[in-house]
């Protein structure tokens, strides 16, 4: 039996990021790409939608702290939900904050150029995990305090 191309796993956050995330920056919808003409036609800027789940599609930047590679380390996080996630857990230093992510799947994809090919994974999460009431996670680290932004179908 093969597995379909662009299949996507379901992951436990712990699992993926035994150092948890950082967020970095805001979350912003992840808009279409809009040509020279459109923009100068006026057509309006339309956000993605996720042809899976039919939700809209949001983009964070975050930072692996368990990345040894530095160019790795830092790629974007794509949310489906209906409205836009919000964290609520505050910022350790200016625009950056720790975060744990709720709905989270991996899809497998072969990244890099030439010889320098590599595999890698599009991550793509339903929200922010709420936090439990003072309690560490599973990895001893501190729980994040976030909103939960409604669950993919």
């Amino acid at each position: 039996m093969a597995i379909a191309k662009g299949h996507r796993f379901e992951i436990d956050f712990d699992a993926a990021f035994p150092l948890g995330l950082v967020m970095v920056g805001d979350v912003a919808p992840d808009n279409e790409y809009q040509s020279r003409e459109d923009r100068s036609a006026g057509r309006p800027v339309r956000q993605r939608v996720d042809e899976v789940t039919g939700k809209r599609q949001w983009k964070a930047t975050v930072t692996d702290p368990s990345e040894t590679n530095s160019k790795r380390a830092s790629y974007d996080v794509t949310f489906l939900a209906d409205v836009q996630p919000v964290p609520t857990t505050s910022e350790v230093l200016p625009g950056m904050r720790p975060i744990e992510l709720e709905g989270l799947t991996a899809e497998p994809k072969v990244a890099g150029q030439g010889e320098f090919k590599y595999q890698s994974y599009v991550f793509r999460a339903t929200g922010f995990k709420t936090a439990a009431s003072g309690g560490a996670s599973k990895s001893g680290r501190a729980s994040n305090t976030a909103e939960s932004a409604p669950k993919a179908a």
